[in-house]
């Protein structure tokens, strides 16, 4: 993974991480075990969606970054659907808290939105590879020589 791919991952894991703690530490004084387990549910399933859809981005367009807009909605379109299935499957489940569930995948689906948006609005991508120094060097040769 390249380094500002890394540091754009790192920059929402991290706040969402953070949230997360705070999330489940309310859950839990609020609801109780319940709540606890809603929580940290909801967060698990955040980080574990959008932290594998930066990597797959990633692999994706490693090779050829023109696909990147086009694999970045299939990439998020699929998170979506997913999401949707896990609401589908624990609609009624008494397991956990559903309401602390809910607000707690949507804090942090939020904070990890944020988090990789100002990321990505901080790091220095180069939109154009510049050449080696060697290589100017060895196209400028021929020109002094004539």
């Amino acid at each position: 993974m390249p380094s500002t791919d890394a540091r754009i991952l790192r920059g929402a894991a991290i706040p969402t991480a953070v949230a997360g703690v705070v999330a489940v530490a309310i859950a839990t004084a609020v609801v109780g075990t319940k709540g606890l387990l809603g929580a940290l549910f909801g967060v698990l399933l955040v980080v574990c969606f959008f932290s594998f859809g930066q990597v797959a981005l990633d692999r994706l367009t490693r090779n050829n970054p023109q696909i990147f807009m086009a694999a970045g909605l299939m990439v998020y379109t699929t998170q979506i659907l997913l999401v949707g299935i896990v609401l589908a499957v624990f609609k009624g489940t008494t397991l956990f808290d559903t309401k602390v569930f809910a607000f707690t995948l949507l804090g942090c689906a939020l904070i990890w939105t944020a988090g990789q948006v100002r990321a990505a609005m901080k790091a220095k991508m180069l939109y154009v590879v510049p050449e080696a120094p060697s290589e100017r060097a060895r196209e400028a040769e021929p020109e002094r020589r004539s």
